[in-house]
């Protein structure tokens, strides 16, 4: 099993990565490979609605998205970290989720899904539901732990002192882990869960 893990601040060694790295060292135990990919620091432009990805499976720009795509699709579970700006996910991580997820058509189903957020005090829970609309829109399992999963600090590496923050990262990953395996094992007896075909109806007639 693996765990991909995106770290979109722009700095390599702030808070957001004391967050993912507590985390990496619960899924070493629980016996899952993780990789660790900073985008945060990368020059992402945003989605322009080409549709160009609906005839080629890839994304018109082709930069780090089309080169995590195939990541995202190998991978178990994702975890995606962001600082707080403005009480929201930096605007650089927004841009490459919205086309990874846009743009790649594979089944993202049993996918388990889980947000970090760090900040220094407010806007987490604004970031972090932000966060959680790539997984749930995908029909990704969100994962959580024992609270909103976040830490706080401002200067890099302060989140390291934010005990219960750290404790929530184990656990989320602890949770996350157990249910990547349970949901491998289900997959096994039952399968997936069988889908409909897809209706969508517009608001304007």
């Amino acid at each position: 099993m693996k765990v991909l893990l995106i770290n979109g601040s722009p700095r390599a060694g702030g808070n957001t990565s004391v967050a993912l790295h507590e985390m990496e060292k619960v899924f070493e135990k629980e016996g899952i490979k993780t990789e660790l990919i900073h985008i945060g620091n990368k020059a992402v432009r945003g989605c322009i609605a080409c549709n160009s990805c609906g005839e080629t499976g890839k994304c018109v720009f082709d930069d780090v998205v089309n080169e995590i795509a195939p990541k995202f699709e190998e991978c178990d579970g994702l975890v995606v970290g962001s600082p707080v700006y403005y009480a929201s996910a930096n605007a650089t991580l927004v841009a490459f989720l919205t086309r990874l997820f846009y743009s790649t058509h594979f089944d993202k189903t049993m996918k388990v899904g889980a947000a970090v957020v760090a900040a220094r005090r407010g806007g987490l829970s604004a970031t972090f539901d932000e966060l959680n609309k790539f997984f749930t829109i995908s029909g990704m399992p969100v994962a959580s732990g024992q609270y909103w999963n976040s830490v706080h600090g401002r200067a890099a590496g302060e989140a390291s002192q934010d005990l219960e923050g750290l404790q929530s990262m184990r656990t989320l990953a602890g949770n996350m882990a157990f249910l990547m395996k349970s949901i491998a094992m289900g997959k096994e007896k039952y399968g997936l869960p069988e889908k409909e075909p897809s209706v969508r109806t517009n608001f304007i007639r």
